[in-house]
């Protein structure tokens, strides 16, 4: 095959890369620039995409002997991928950036360019496996649960699954992945992963969006609607969030208070018990199967709404154009704008943002229902 490597200058993309070309296909590197400043988005093991990095997967290019190119993808990743963060927050949402990344970047943008040029296949560093069932190219998890990668590629359709090649799949630990750089000379064997947020390196995400829309002071309040404390954006605030509340009047229990709910409308954080963010039932409209389509109806499944949570037994409805999930047991802490994620076993069925949750403990009407 004609393999396009995404080479993010990391030592998983340079050993998934070194992996095709010894599986004996024509492979060309490609770097992604996603950011006009290229020095602004690392700081240590924080963000990624720098200079430094496009460097890195050259010299890996080097050692193996292929084609490499930097394509300027940063316009479409402010578009798609920063400007929606943004926008999701000031509507109250959480949404995980590394999804609509893969969504619109890895595997829309990078595959349709490498599609038009006659390549075959997208090859990455993800750590998921690629299964040839009965009715096309299945996504499962990877073979070591604690690399999987599967739920934030939960979002990959049957097209893209066609044109996607993951090397490390059956790779047992990332030890050996290193390992394996290590033996091919490649500088990156111990370059530390980066996490968080990539264009928010210093992971100060409160400070990064209130020099993006600005503050704006509002009240917090508990489940009655009495004001308990005052805040300088809604923006800043999450479902489950327990840190930075600034609250002047103390639970009369004495316990911590969490946020239950984002208000955007009226710039309101709403708080209260631990046990208050037990929620019943989450539904979503922006949903994709990865590989063959659900069929309306009810079915069983497995739900995963975080990229390290635990998978949970579910029943789900797809039915009018709304994926709605009910778990065997209460999800804790779930926000709008997160991604369920559905399984079947090791399979990916499909995902869905979710646009409504319904709390396990009865909310008073005075402040309303979480949505």
């Amino acid at each position: 095959m004609r393999i396009l490597a995404a080479m993010s200058g990391g030592v998983d993309s340079a050993v998934a890369a070194a992996r095709a070309v010894e599986a004996g296909h024509e492979v060309v590197g490609v770097h992604l620039a996603l950011s006009r400043a290229g020095g602004t988005l690392r700081t240590g093991s924080r963000g990624c995409c720098t200079i430094e990095d496009a460097m890195d997967a050259r010299r890996v290019a080097d050692i193996l002997g292929i084609p490499f190119y930097v394509w300027d993808f940063s316009e479409r990743f402010r578009q798609d991928v920063v400007d929606d963060f943004i926008a999701e927050y000031q509507a109250g949402r959480t949404p995980n950036p590394c999804m609509r990344c893969n969504q619109h970047i890895k595997f829309a943008a990078l595959l349709e360019r490498g599609l038009e040029l006659g390549y075959d296949a997208v090859c990455t560093g993800h750590y998921a496996k690629l299964v040839d069932g009965p009715d096309g190219r299945e996504l499962h998890r990877a073979s070591e649960a604690a690399k999987d990668q599967s739920y934030v590629l939960g979002v990959l359709t049957a097209e893209q699954l066609a044109h996607t090649y993951f090397p490390l799949g059956d790779t047992p630990s990332k030890a050996l992945v290193r390992a394996e750089a290590e033996r091919r000379g490649f500088s990156v064997a111990k370059k530390p992963d980066s996490y968080d947020i990539c264009f928010i390196p210093d992971g100060d995400t409160r400070g990064w969006l209130a020099d993006k829309v600005g503050e704006a002071d509002g009240e917090v309040v508990d489940r009655s609607g009495a004001v308990v404390g005052t805040h300088h954006g809604a923006h800043a605030y999450t479902v489950g969030q327990r840190r930075g509340l600034q609250l002047g009047v103390p639970a009369p229990d004495g316990k911590p208070r969490f946020v239950l709910e984002v208000q955007p409308v009226t710039n309101t954080v709403v708080v209260g018990p631990k046990e208050a963010l037990a929620t019943a039932e989450i539904a979503g409209e922006r949903f994709s199967w990865a590989g063959r389509a659900q069929s309306e109806g009810e079915f069983a499944c497995e739900v995963q709404i975080r990229a390290h949570a635990d998978p949970v037994p579910a029943q789900a409805w797809f039915v009018d154009g709304t994926v709605r999930v009910r778990p065997e047991h209460p999800f804790d802490g779930v926000a709008p704008g997160q991604t369920a994620v559905l399984y079947e076993g090791t399979r990916v069925i499909g995902q869905f943002t979710i646009d409504r949750t319904v709390s396990a403990v009865p909310v008073p009407e005075s402040v309303g229902a979480r949505s």
